[in-house]
């Protein structure tokens, strides 16, 4: 049985850890960073700068072990310029040339972005695809938040797990120099 739970401070090192495992070969992260071993030190910065709004971080747990994280920011959220000075210089350190793509990435994802205010889910994933884990994290937080949710899906086979929580598919995005498609999705 998997549980979730709101993931406190001192947990947000195994979240990178989870979430880094998760997407180690999910073609969003593969195309910013091809080669890797710096994916745990961007999903640190990811969680413990970018994402980190408290009690905005969950972790699935089976037997105690962490199996599957999500980072949500909460409507409005945004960073100071200081913070997001500190967050771009932890992200050029820990991606390197991928910092590049990654400033596409960011890009792309703003000019898409639906006006308003909205929870918005910036990382799930599980350590092992299939185990309803991603179901879970979603159950949890959803039952808990008022409004409308967003996301960027960026593998397709995930998009049905979305739909079945009322997020519906808005838009695709085609990164450049091959870059993978990904799917913004809203929950009203």
């Amino acid at each position: 049985m998997v549980e979730v739970r709101v993931a406190p401070k001192q947990d947000r090192k195994a979240v990178s850890v989870v979430l880094a495992d998760a997407f180690a070969a999910d073609p969003v992260v593969r195309w910013l960073l091809p080669k890797a071993g710096r994916d745990v030190r961007m999903f640190r910065v990811l969680t413990s700068q970018l994402h980190a709004a408290p009690g905005c971080a969950d972790i699935a747990l089976d037997k105690g072990e962490p199996v599957g994280a999500a980072l949500w920011d909460p409507p409005g959220h945004s960073l100071s310029l200081g913070q997001g000075l500190a967050a771009m210089a932890g992200l050029l350190l820990a991606m390197g040339s991928g910092f590049r793509r990654g400033a596409e990435l960011e890009r792309a994802f703003t000019r898409v972005k639906p006006a308003g205010q909205f929870w918005y889910l910036a990382q799930l994933g599980a350590s092992t695809p299939g185990r309803g884990v991603g179901s879970a994290l979603l159950e949890h937080r959803l039952a808990s938040i008022d409004g409308p949710a967003y996301l960027e899906s960026s593998n397709l086979r995930n998009v049905p797990l979305y739909e079945r929580f009322g997020f519906a598919v808005i838009q695709e995005i085609s990164l450049p120099e091959d870059g993978p498609t990904l799917w913004t999705m809203l929950r009203r």
